[in-house]
């Protein structure tokens, strides 16, 4: 069960992250690993300043969301992607 509720939490987080770093969409199983893994960059981060850790459904999709957004800000800032799709060279609006 536990299982199911990480798979859950990270497809919100990553689906979420997604709008808000307004970049290409990597899909849903990535959005999955991204926000499970934002989960536990977040839940470090919250640790880090003092949190207790302990939260319901909400407090924990928001701790997800926050750590992804950490997560792909460093990854876009180490790889010089800022989001936008390419096609050709030629980025376009979305």
């Amino acid at each position: 069960m536990h299982l199911l509720w990480w798979i859950i939490v990270g497809l919100i987080a990553g689906w979420a992250t997604g709008k808000i770093m307004r970049g290409r969409g990597y899909g849903p199983l990535m959005d999955i690993v991204i926000g499970i893994v934002g989960a536990i960059v977040g839940g470090w981060v919250m640790r880090a300043l003092g949190g207790t850790g302990q939260g319901g459904t909400i407090y924990t999709i928001l701790v997800a969301i926050g750590g992804a957004v950490v997560l792909t800000w460093l990854v876009r800032l180490i790889t010089g992607d800022r989001g936008g799709t390419r096609e050709g060279g030629i980025r376009r609006a979305a």
